[in-house]
Parts: structure tokens; sequence; C-alpha cells
């Protein structure tokens, strides 16, 4: 009994925890990084960022799936899988304006495509 009075709340936790890990997983799986993506805007952001929406796509029908298989928790899975996508979503899009200002600059990349 006393765990099954613990487990209501503290499970919202953990599923919050689960939603927004799998979230920064599967665009982790998908993209290099926000580092990356800045020192290397200026030759690819386009492509960069294209894995950054289809991981971001991803995740959503992961966190969806989630919710609807676990109902009890749904809460906690949408605003993790939520607050994730939208946390990643401005770290890459600052790492690709970052990186565009740096080359606009004269700043190198780490990536040169050239003679």
């Amino acid at each position: 009994m006393a765990l099954e009075k613990m487990s209501d709340k503290s499970s919202q936790g953990v599923a919050f925890l689960v939603s927004a890990g799998i979230v920064y997983e599967i665009v982790a799986a998908a993209c290099s990084s926000p580092q990356t993506t800045e020192i290397n805007a200026d030759i690819r952001a386009d492509t960069l960022m294209k894995w950054v929406y289809i991981g971001l796509a991803q995740s959503v029908l992961f966190v969806a799936a989630a919710a609807a298989f676990d109902q009890k928790h749904r809460t906690g899975i949408v605003t993790g899988g939520a607050t994730a996508v939208v946390l990643m979503w401005w770290q890459y899009r600052h790492a690709r304006d970052a990186g565009l200002k740096a080359a606009a600059e004269g700043k190198p990349g780490t990536e040169y495509y050239g003679n």
C-alpha cells in the first residue's frame, strides 16, 4: 500500500525524465552536437538543421506513443518530452545562428571543402 501511494506522484517524475531522455537520445543519434553545428554552420547549416528537425519529429512520435501506451503517466511523459524538444531546438538554432555569425566575421570552422 505505501509503495502504491508513493508511486502515484514519484512515477510522474520518472516518466518526465524518461520522456525528456528519449528526446535527447534520439536527437543525439540523428545529429552530431550543437557544438559541431556552431563550428561548421557556414558549410553545413542546412544539413545539420535538417537532421535536427528529423530527430525532433522522431522524438515527438516516440513521446506520443509512450503517452498513448501509459495513460496514467501521460502528463509526465508529454511534459518531459515537450520540454526537451523545446530546449534541443533552441540549442541547435542558437548554435546555427552563432556559427553563421562567426563565419561572417571570418572565424574558421573545422571543415573546409575547397581546392
